[in-house]
């Protein structure tokens, strides 16, 4: 739901606001995880190397799908969403690949969903690929808010969920809010020692993010320490809890998860695309789907309730009061 970190807290420039009712940069529109103008950036040094908010690369039967906007600690957009969905599509088609791994480019995974960034998109059409439904450009207060949380967020995490090729993230940095859903949606967990977590958005009056994975990966207790608190946690503890796989140095990270990567990849990939339907079956089975279903109606409660009694949806916290808030 946000990105809590410093960098995002930068302002956004004239003709585009940081909370609702954002211009659409300028009436131009981003399509099927392209960038407008015709894929270019220009938004100065937002990514790392090329226009590309997503990086795809194939390591021999691995394929590396990289987070590229170091800038504002990967602050996820609509336009990364759409270019991440289109390069998990490409793994998924491509026989040669077994295995993906999502990384992040610079020192952090994922700080959150992009709330005050030069780059935020909320009012820009894509073409929808996670539910049908009815697009959220135009609609207003509710409608919109939801037409596009179902699709972009909630939508595109079970998508990707449901990949038949396992997907490994290798975390260093923060984790933060809806980077936990992009982490949460891959199968295994890499971190590094310096890799921290947390769901701080209790903070906006809203009980955790779209989606609401927390009881099944962290366990109930645990779940609601970290909304309660709003508290980051680090990469032991969230090893202890088993949302993590491995925790290794930051310098052996990579060799780390290529390793794990490469030893899963010698497996049939038929074979693993049965065991992890089996797994999320049993997951399904232990109440995630409908759960999720339900707190997602919640989270659409709070943001009404917002909108109703404080300056917008997201209770006025941009990224800069977030970032106060949690000290």
């Amino acid at each position: 739901m946000t990105d809590t970190t410093d960098q995002a807290d930068e302002a956004a420039p004239a003709g585009e606001t940081s909370r609702g009712g954002e211009t659409s940069r300028g009436g131009e529109t981003s399509r099927g995880g392209e960038t407008s103008r015709g894929g270019e950036t220009s938004r100065g040094g937002e990514t790392s190397r090329g226009d590309e908010v997503v990086r795809y690369e194939q390591r021999g039967a691995v394929a590396v799908i990289t987070l590229n906007r170091p800038r504002y600690r990967n602050a996820q957009n609509s336009a990364m969403t759409y270019a991440l969905d289109a390069a998990f599509t490409r793994a998924v088609n491509a026989d040669e690949i077994a295995v993906m791994v999502l990384a992040g480019a610079g020192d952090h995974f994922c700080a959150g969903h992009d709330i005050g960034t030069p780059g935020r998109d909320v009012d820009v059409s894509f073409d929808r690929q996670a539910v049908l439904w009815w697009d959220h450009v135009g609609k207003a207060g509710a409608d919109a808010r939801y037409a596009r949380e179902i699709e972009v967020y909630l939508g595109m995490c079970r998508r990707w969920r449901e990949m038949p090729k396992p997907a490994i993230a290798m975390v260093q940095g923060a984790c933060i809010a809806g980077g936990l859903m992009l982490a949460w949606v891959c199968d295994l967990i890499v971190a590094a020692q310096d890799a921290f977590f947390a769901d701080p958005v209790v903070r906006m009056g809203i009980p955790g993010v779209e989606y609401f994975a927390h009881p099944w990966v962290l366990g109930p207790r645990f779940a609601k320490e970290v909304l309660f608190t709003g508290e980051r946690f680090g990469a032991q503890r969230a090893y202890q809890a088993g949302m993590v796989n491995r925790v290794v140095p930051r310098a052996e990270l990579a060799e780390a998860t290529f390793a794990l990567a490469d030893r899963v990849a010698t497996m049939p990939p038929f074979g693993l695309a049965l065991a992890k339907r089996a797994v999320n079956q049993c997951e399904d089975l232990m109440g995630m789907r409908p759960g999720m279903d339900s707190v997602f109606g919640l989270h659409h409660v709070a943001h009404a309730h917002n909108a109703e009694v404080s300056a917008d949806s997201l209770a006025g916290m941009d990224a800069r009061a977030m970032k106060r808030a949690s000290g």
